[in-house]
């Protein structure tokens, strides 16, 4: 392999392991989460893929930012109970209407989907069992 192929390589691996999560892993704080208050719900929102690294988009929650969709991170947000939108934006608006009850915790993986100019990162309410086994393979993000 030729030298300037060699450094273009290791250039790139540098940006995209840039673009991931950098926060300890889940398994690292875990414990140290704190069940919400009685009166809330809890939404955990994680994105295992890399693809698209570069692109961390805002994510809403009826109409408030409440965090960035970043590759392998993971974080989450307490809520009073009822009917949320949770929204992301790229180059397309992509929304997830979801209820929540009191005590009630779910999952939304932001899935990542190839776009004309740039990905996509759509949120998509996922099983707890599934939102609990893919979120070991996050860092977190959050505050």
């Amino acid at each position: 392999m030729n030298p300037l192929m060699k450094v273009s390589g290791i250039a790139l691996l540098m940006v995209l392991a840039s673009a991931c999560a950098t926060g300890m892993k889940y398994a690292e704080v875990a414990s140290s989460i704190k069940p919400p208050r009685a009166e809330m719900g809890r939404i955990y929102l994680f994105r295992t893929s890399p693809l698209g690294a570069a692109v961390k988009p805002k994510i809403f929650l009826d109409d408030k930012v409440i965090g960035k969709a970043v590759a392998k991170g993971f974080f989450y947000v307490d809520v009073l109970p009822g009917t949320h939108q949770l929204r992301t934006t790229t180059e397309v608006k992509r929304t997830l209407s979801m209820t929540l009850q009191a005590g009630e915790v779910r999952y939304v993986r932001l899935k990542v989907a190839v776009g004309f100019f740039v990905g996509h990162v759509a949120p998509e309410l996922v099983d707890n069992a599934v939102g609990e086994r893919e979120i070991t393979k996050c860092r977190y993000t959050g505050k």
